[in-house]
């Protein structure tokens, strides 16, 4: 057997569109309508894409308690109080490195790093 005897199936507009229309009715699934036409779920899948069929898509519903609506919306709090104090402790940062650029300057030193080897601060 050689290589390229694989068999490539080609499938017409018309019978992804009835494949696309069975689907629709609900009556089979994608694997059943898989099975019954010999046709691939990627294929299916593919097809739902091609042609737009948002209906046709698997939708995810998440079902929640309101112990865990309540304790996701804490989490989401948290992290939003620690973005912010990031930001804060970045902005200090920032403002201290230019307090540093300056009084490196007026020392008289060529730049920072010269100011924190004589003041004995790693770099």
């Amino acid at each position: 057997m050689y290589k390229n005897d694989r068999i490539i199936r080609q499938y017409s507009e018309g019978f992804k569109l009835k494949i696309l229309a069975e689907l629709s009715t609900g009556k089979y699934t994608k694997s059943a309508l898989g099975r019954l036409y010999g046709v691939n779920r990627n294929s299916i899948n593919k097809w739902i894409k091609k042609y737009d069929r948002k209906d046709l898509i698997n939708t995810r519903i998440t079902v929640e308690t309101n112990d865990e609506i309540d304790r996701l919306k804490a989490l989401q709090k948290e992290i939003e109080q620690l973005k912010d104090l990031l930001l804060k402790k970045d902005l200090e940062n920032l403002m201290l490195d230019s307090y540093l650029e300056v009084a490196a300057r007026n020392l008289g030193y060529k730049n920072v790093d010269e100011l924190k080897k004589s003041l004995n601060i790693k770099p």
